[in-house]
């Protein structure tokens, strides 16, 4: 069965990166080393589960031989070993291999309508996203070209010093997450960097270094999220219980509640809406409280 080459696996992991304490995803789901969650049948994470380098690239090569390897060989049967690990990328970040129309170019010799092909699956909620563009296009180089690129650090990491789109659209999320005050100027420098680190510090799950990987941008995420969750609901508790007129039907009585049961009973949904929302979002509100009180 053909396999990932060394090179290209750490490939994969700069394009994913790596991450050895167990942190929530964008979804809430434990995950740790590259991108593994209990889904991958090789791991199941937890909280404060922490793995060393060479467990995680050994789980990480459990996971491909499980799932990723034999989709792509089947997909590309033959394929010289640049391509397959060119597709292996591709398929580990999308699960696409067996529909993605490029793999049918490529097969054919149509090299142009491959790169295309490759190049389209840039997206994310509908829109391009310039991490995404800029991995399709270095993919299409390894399959098409066996062009390998391994850095020194992760692709998906930013740092002080970087600029540009992806640091402008960290920072305007850190802002909607109450972490940044800045303006969101694509400059990554020492005030982004203090606010990534004071993010860090104070939260349960994350190594305190300055630099936004994987997790610590998925915690980020999640805790704008949080912040949209709970004045949503809070608005909505507002709206159902103070303006009754316009929340409730116009005759109680098709409910059979009495209107003062009605208004009680829409509260009640709404207190529960929102402590499982903040449930659902602790760690990032605990760590939101932290940096108040520091």
């Amino acid at each position: 069965m053909a396999e990932i080459s060394p090179a290209g696996l750490e490939q994969l992991v700069a394009e994913e990166g790596e991450v050895l304490r167990a942190y929530r995803d964008v979804a809430g789901v434990w995950t740790i080393g590259v991108g593994l969650t209990a889904a991958s049948g090789v791991v199941t994470p937890r909280a404060g589960m922490m793995i060393t380098k060479a467990e995680s690239r050994r789980l990480l090569v459990a996971a491909l031989k499980r799932r990723y390897e034999p989709a792509v060989a089947a997909a590309m049967p033959g394929a010289p070993a640049h391509a397959f690990d060119g597709a292996v990328s591709f398929h580990f970040n999308t699960g696409a291999i067996a529909r993605a129309s490029w793999v049918k170019a490529w097969r054919t010799g149509d090299r142009s309508a491959a790169r295309t092909g490759i190049e389209a699956w840039n997206k994310a909620g509908g829109r391009a996203v310039a991490g995404l563009t800029r991995r399709r296009a270095r993919e299409a180089d390894l399959i098409l070209d066996g062009r390998r690129i391994v850095p020194e650090v992760a692709f998906a990491a930013l740092r002080v010093g970087d600029t540009g789109d992806d640091v402008r659209v960290l920072q305007a999320k850190m802002i909607r997450a109450g972490l940044f005050y800045g303006p969101a100027d694509g400059v990554f420098g020492a005030a982004t960097e203090r606010a990534v680190r004071a993010f860090q510090t104070s939260h349960p799950n994350l190594t305190v270094d300055g630099i936004v990987g994987t997790a610590t941008r998925a915690q980020i995420a999640r805790l704008a999220a949080a912040r949209r969750a709970l004045v949503a609901t809070s608005a909505g508790g507002a709206l159902a219980t103070g303006g009754t007129a316009g929340a409730l039907p116009a005759d109680p009585a098709a409910l059979a509640l009495p209107p003062a049961a009605l208004v009680v009973a829409v509260a009640l949904v709404a207190i529960a809406a929102l402590a499982f929302a903040g449930w659902r979002y602790r760690d990032e509100i605990r760590s939101r409280i932290r940096i108040w009180r520091s």
